[in-house]
């Protein structure tokens, strides 16, 4: 058994460490184009996952704390952190043993980025292929939906001359641009310059909110409502989700084997940023955050925020390109265009895609809420429950796990151990992140439907300031204040 795996790795490193010795070139022009732009070592791994993770999501932490109270938001994140960082394990392991399949099968991967359903495809048949491919592909289009709104969310608090909806216009014309990353291997410096960025917001937050203080009469009331609760469990789920991504990152890399511990150290490192960042401006702002879902909305405009603001939304252009690079691959495979050598005809082929994620940030820019509702319908199924499930399919016979690739280690019990841990994770994320998750995301939704409208013009934008008029006959509502806000359409 020892030496079959032996020769399984060989394999493996063999046919990457070919494809980078091809690559390589004397000229200096090379050399500084692959040290920007060819990346697949562990390090490029690293920070491709942990660029991911975060971005926009930093920005609505706060708000889910301010729904949780601040241990369940200390608890939730710790929690569905190692989650996270088990099933992305657990698609590791599924992506190595189908490549040594195939590769066992003289398969060439050289012209062609494997993916998540395709693993589905080749290990479990084409049902599982159907399910992960819908799964996986409304998870990415929603996340790259999310990061348009988040791009017009931010830059309306530096420039509140244009609306949100003429912003989304805009970055969605920008977005576009991402149709000339070709995969991955492509990602080197922007993964790298999109971690820094997001470690400068996320100690901004922290440093800002700690020097603010705790506004006038701030109130720390959560958890008060079970719609609020889950709402902001499920956007944490959401938050620790990001390897929907994760087969596509290891394909990019020269020795994918070497993946498996990468993500858990990515997830503890991202938690150094969100859990003091979203602590302290829930610490300074307490309930006040119940209506303000971006954190950038309820700090005093400084040349610091200024810089945030603009560090995250490079960030969320990569972010973006993060999500839509594997729907970019889905359909190339589609129409027959993903083997083409031509960067500008895959361009082309790939800007149909970036038309329906544009026009549904404009139908529904509920910035925060939308988070929530993707993260218990579909980053439940696409992250959590059907890697778990997968697995145990694939490795339910006593041959499968005889001639495993890769033996599960001892300190989880072996596969006793990582059944046990494979069913906890989908009863749990089943009932609390899909049934109770999704019936307080979808109510909240709904809600935000009902109050703001579909193709809202500028989601939770402050109210213009209009001439004085005469005060109604009637008495009039004292105006909410940090100190008793409470929004009169909140649920």
């Amino acid at each position: 058994m020892e030496s079959s795996d032996k020769v399984v790795e060989t394999v493996i490193v063999g046919n990457y460490v070919e494809m980078e010795t091809e690559g390589k070139s004397k000229d200096v022009k090379s050399k500084i184009s692959k040290f920007f732009w060819h990346g697949g070592s562990a390090y490029d791994a690293w920070f491709s996952c942990a660029s991911n993770q975060v971005a926009q999501v930093l920005l609505t932490l706060p708000y889910s704390f301010s729904q949780l109270g601040m241990i369940s938001g200390i608890s939730f994140q710790l929690f569905y952190g190692l989650m996270g960082s088990w099933t992305a394990y657990l698609i590791s392991i599924l992506y190595t043993e189908y490549r040594t399949r195939k590769e066992r099968e003289k398969v060439d991967f050289r012209n062609h980025v494997i993916q998540w359903f395709e693993v589905l495809d080749g290990l479990l048949g084409k049902h599982w292929r159907n399910v992960g491919l819908a799964f996986n592909c409304t998870f990415l289009l929603f996340g790259s939906v999310i990061q348009l709104i988040a791009c017009a969310s931010n830059i309306y608090y530096i420039n509140d001359n244009l609306d949100k909806r003429t912003w989304t216009y805009i970055f969605g014309a920008c977005c576009a641009t991402t149709v000339f990353i070709p995969s991955f291997h492509n990602y080197r410096i922007w993964s790298f310059l999109g971690l820094l960025m997001t470690t400068f917001t996320a100690w901004y937050l922290t440093v800002a909110s700690l020097l603010h203080g705790q506004v006038e009469g701030v109130t720390h009331s959560g958890p008060t409502k079970l719609v609020l609760y889950f709402t902001g469990a499920t956007n944490i789920l959401y938050t620790f989700g990001g390897h929907a991504v994760t087969v596509e990152v290891m394909h990019a890399m020269w020795k994918p084997q070497k993946f498996k511990a990468i993500y858990l150290w990515a997830t503890l490192y991202v938690m150094t940023l969100t859990l003091p960042s979203a602590a302290a401006v829930y610490w300074a702002f307490g309930d006040f955050l119940l209506d303000h879902s971006n954190a950038f909305s309820l700090l005093p405009r400084t040349p610091f925020r200024d810089m945030a603001v603009i560090l995250m939304l490079i960030h969320q252009f990569i972010t973006f390109g993060f999500a839509c690079t594997p729907l970019y691959f889905v359909w190339e495979k589609a129409i027959g265009m993903h083997e083409c050598k031509s960067l500008c005809k895959r361009a082309a082929a790939r800007l149909p895609v970036v038309i329906p994620i544009w026009f549904l940030a404009i139908v529904f820019p509920f910035f925060g809420p939308i988070n929530s509702t993707v993260g218990s319908l579909l980053v439940s199924f696409t992250v959590y429950i059907i890697p778990a499930l997968a697995h145990m399919f694939t490795f339910k016979s006593a041959a499968a796990r005889e001639n495993a690739v890769e033996q599960p280690p001892r300190f989880v019990g072996r596969w006793a151990g990582t059944f046990t841990i494979n069913i906890f994770v989908v009863v749990w994320v089943f009932i609390i992140g899909f049934g109770f998750g999704g019936w307080a995301s979808m109510l909240n939704f709904i809600h935000q439907i009902d109050t703001f409208g579909l193709f809202t013009k500028c989601y939770q934008c402050p109210i213009p300031k209009q001439f004085p008029t005469p005060p109604p006959p009637y008495a009039a509502a004292p105006q909410p204040t940090p100190a008793n806000f409470t929004h009169p359409h909140h649920p």
